[in-house]
């Protein structure tokens, strides 16, 4: 796969194949005629004597600060060097790579005075898989990701550490030994490679491709817990959420059907007239989450293919402007609500979790989905995991874009603190994972214990979990169980097989009174 980068119409699926499936990444030829003559104006302008920001000035407070023409490469090489102050571990590749693009997108735009050849540098990076090793805190989203993109770009100037075919050197070593050429940097080109929220964004990108398939795969362990609790089919009757025609709601009503379809547990019924609202309003209960995710989705593809440099440069009207298109708010808030909404997928999980090893709720079935209990413990501390997991979710889901410190001697007063957003959510899904796992591992071991046969899409969801896990007959060391689970999950191959089964699992309303609605009240 090739992706084409012309800085307009980058999408998410694009940048999951160049960061984690090795794509080739080429420019297109009309962004190269827009960054050579970008390149060209931003000369001009500057043989002219006109004063511009990070090229004949300081930059942050120091922008009241002339700089000498024949200072300004040295003025790039400091600024990169300087704002590489990061901290902690390094974000993994995939993160690193998935930035890179979003960066070189951003420049391909030409409006941001680079040369072609600073652009062709950071593509070979890629093409050849070079990665440079940058800390993951440091960034508070202000100028973007000021200090997290100058860990990139030191690598750029063949400076900093990069990881090269699985190990760690010095950025030269790395770009000598895959045969990319560092690049001695000009006037504007270290303030226009640190200038922007690319790193974040690209957190970002990889967060809700995951968590799209995540949330699909909540959807999946729902419909096992209500397979084995024996769930009548009633409160995922389409003409219920019609009347309330959220595009959430209504997709995972009709996914619990689908799911559910011929199961032999819920023929053989209950007893109950209705269930607990954990139950009956899984779909009033995931409907937001996936509207978030659907609404992140669209401000990160916006922010992927937005230009957020300073200042920038019109090559029609031959000015250049000096803005704040870097700051990160737009993308930090998100980022801080899909972090909630994801939450909310594992606090649902958990309380599906009680009600299958509980005795007083489960419907028959054994203590902790075990026989013999009191010789066995079963499920109960895979319980415990899972409430300390959503419990540690809780105080992640802090937003931290309501957070503010003031930097630069008061030039950078106000910070959207994104990048901690997107560090946050990134664990609040990972251990989401892990309460789904659970989740499932308890469902599967239910369907066990009980006659009968499961749904559709429950049963081949069921038998993925025992290719992995076997029936729990006495206490074992649980931990591997759940490991193994997640695994699954997270590699995907459960959610394709049940989608074989029953079809794609889908996050958008299939409903034409519920789309007629919509387009009236969102038009």
């Amino acid at each position: 796969m090739k992706v084409v980068l012309d800085g307009a119409s980058l999408t998410i699926e694009q940048v999951h194949a160049v960061a984690r499936e090795g794509a080739t990444v080429a420019l297109a030829p009309a962004a190269r005629k827009a960054v050579v003559r970008c390149r060209k104006v931003a000369r001009e302008l500057r043989e002219s004597g006109q004063l511009i920001y990070g090229v004949t000035t300081g930059i942050g407070e120091l922008a009241r600060v002339a700089v000498s023409p024949e200072h300004g490469e040295e003025l790039q090489r400091r600024i990169v060097r300087s704002h590489a102050a990061g901290v902690g571990e390094h974000f993994k590749v995939d993160e690193v790579r998935a930035a890179m693009l979003l960066r070189a997108n951003v420049l391909a735009r030409g409006y941001s005075a680079v040369r072609l050849e600073l652009l062709e540098t950071i593509i070979d990076m890629l093409n050849n898989g070079v990665s440079p090793a940058v800390p993951e805190k440091g960034s508070v989203g202000t100028s973007g990701d000021l200090c997290s993109l100058a860990h990139i770009a030191l690598v750029v100037m063949g400076e900093g550490e990069a990881y090269y075919e699985g190990r760690l050197m010095k950025g030269k070593t790395a770009m000598r030994r895959a045969g990319v050429t560092p690049v001695t940097l000009k006037f504007k080109e270290g303030l226009a490679l640190i200038n922007g929220s690319q790193f974040f964004t690209a957190c970002g990108a990889l967060r809700v491709y995951d968590g799209e398939r995540l949330m699909k795969s909540a959807i999946i362990a729902s419909a096992m817990s209500a397979d084995a609790l024996r769930t009548p089919l009633t409160p995922f009757d389409p003409r219920i959420h019609e009347l309330r025609p959220f595009n959430g709601q209504n997709a995972v009503a009709d996914n619990m059907r689908k799911l559910l379809k011929s199961s032999g547990f819920i023929k053989r019924g209950s007893g109950k007239v209705q269930d607990a609202y954990s139950i009956r309003c899984i779909p009033q209960v995931y409907s937001p989450s996936i509207d978030t995710l659907n609404y992140t989705r669209s401000q990160i593809e916006i922010e992927m293919n937005s230009v957020t440099d300073n200042p920038l440069f019109f090559p029609d009207e031959g000015e250049q402007l000096s803005c704040g298109n870097f700051h990160g708010q737009p993308i930090a808030m998100p980022l801080d609500f899909l972090g909630i909404a994801m939450s909310e997928i594992g606090g649902l999980s958990e309380r599906h979790i009680n009600r299958l090893v509980n005795p007083h709720l489960n419907g028959g079935l054994p203590a902790f989905l075990v026989k013999s209990e009191g010789l066995n413990s079963g499920y109960m501390l895979a319980h415990y995991t899972a409430t300390a997991l959503c419990s540690e979710n809780k105080v992640f889901s802090h937003p931290a874009v309501v957070d503010n410190f003031s930097m630069a001697a008061d030039q950078e007063d106000t910070v959207s603190m994104g990048p901690i957003a997107a560090r946050k959510l990134k664990d609040i899904m990972g251990n989401v994972l892990n309460v789904i796992a659970i989740e499932m591992m308890c469902a599967a071991q239910a369907f066990d214990l009980l006659e009968g046969k499961p749904g559709k899409g429950t049963a081949v969801a069921h038998k993925q979990v025992r290719s992995v896990v076997p029936t729990y007959i006495k206490d074992r060391e649980v931990a591997p169980d759940i490991k193994k689970i997640a695994d699954l999950i997270a590699s995907w191959e459960l959610l394709d097989s049940v989608e074989k089964a029953v079809g794609p699992v889908q996050l958008r309303s299939r409903s034409k009174k519920v789309a007629a609605v919509r387009k009236h009240w969102c038009a």
